[in-house]
């Protein structure tokens, strides 16, 4: 089986299936951290419709959907926040995907589509509970940062520069 990654609209419905599960499982790991039960179902609805994903769309953005023997089995999007500056997010491989290298091939995915869009550096936030994530980001050469936002739920941020040795000499 190989991985494939390609731009896809964010409101495909592949793409609105994967924010689906994305969003079902942090909020639910959220929910059940501190408050013990999984996310109120209208409560999850609401914030799932509520958060498009239009800014994902060219040409200030791009959402990428990853396959794994053809089959969706992931996603990552950049965003544009100023001509220099991308935003990584909504980076997810499903549980039953995890391990097979999908989620670095994302992000380098998102990188290059980041780059295509001019940018020098990218960034992202996270939380404390997704040690998984923040696992990936290091490995990848993430540096973790001061706060960039005010997200409620971010508890911690990181950045990377995009410009290769060519570009900064």
């Amino acid at each position: 089986m190989t991985w494939t990654v390609a731009p896809e609209p964010y409101d495909s419905p592949t793409a609105l299936a994967l924010w689906r599960a994305y969003y079902t499982e942090v909020s639910d790991r959220w929910y059940l951290l501190h408050e013990g039960h999984r996310t109120d179902p209208a409560e999850l609805e609401r914030a799932i419709a509520g958060r498009t994903g239009a800014e994902l769309a060219p040409p200030n953005g791009e959402l990428l959907i990853a396959r794994y023997g053809g089959e969706p089995a992931g996603s990552a999007g950049v965003r544009l926040l100023d001509p220099e500056t991308a935003e990584l997010t909504r980076v997810f491989v499903p549980e039953g995907m995890r391990g097979r290298g999908g989620a670095a091939l994302l992000v380098a995915a998102a990188e290059e589509a980041a780059r295509a869009l001019g940018a020098q550096r990218i960034i992202l936030d996270t939380r404390a509970d997704l040690v998984e994530a923040r696992a990936l980001y290091a490995r990848l050469g993430y540096t973790e940062t001061g706060p960039h936002n005010d997200d409620p739920y971010a508890e911690h941020w990181f950045r990377k520069d995009l410009r290769t040795h060519e570009d900064v000499t």
